[in-house]
């Protein structure tokens, strides 16, 4: 666990291509920008058009078929922000429930121990060198979100404005 959390804590910021297997099975595309801490941009393809970011401890829905104001609650109601917490230890007591390696990919199983009921996410890594490749997200209902990283660039910058809710809905 110790070379994952390493892993995630020297992972500054990232861009790339994804797709989402979403949990009634349609499927998105887009482009993810990832800065850390606390900080991630959803950006969808059309049809989808929708804009989801977190940033300021919180995460902002952006519907382009809403008028009204995003949809927002805490980044730390989602278990995402396990990868996006400023010091990632998976080593923490409870944090892991669950661990798989099969010598050229780990499956790890997350939550955050203080707030199991907020669901969990397993993350899937490549072996050597270690890459977060894909992870998905059960929410408290049980509903499950596929990430599937492809063109993945680690390092860069990007700016903070990318990951500013205020900014984006001043914007639309």
């Amino acid at each position: 666990m110790n070379a994952i959390s390493n892993y995630l804590n020297g992972l500054q910021t990232a861009e790339g291509d994804f797709t989402q297997v979403n949990p009634d099975g349609t499927i998105d595309q887009g482009r993810l920008f990832l800065k850390r801490p606390g900080r991630i941009r959803f950006e969808y393809k059309p049809p989808n058009q929708s804009v989801v970011m977190a940033g300021g401890g919180q995460v902002a829905v952006f519907d382009p078929k809403s008028d009204g104001e995003p949809t927002r609650f805490p980044l730390n109601q989602t278990p995402l922000s396990i990868i996006l917490e400023r010091n990632v230890n998976l080593s923490q007591r409870d944090m892991v429930i669950g661990h798989d390696s099969d010598g050229t990919r780990t499956l790890v199983t997350a939550q955050d121990p203080r707030r199991p009921e907020y669901g969990y996410i397993q993350m899937i890594f490549t072996a050597n060198p270690i890459q977060l490749r894909q992870w998905v997200v059960s929410d408290e209902s049980n509903a499950q979100t596929t990430v599937i990283l492809g063109d993945w660039q680690e390092g860069g910058s990007i700016s903070n404005g990318k990951f500013n809710i205020q900014a984006e809905m001043a914007r639309r």
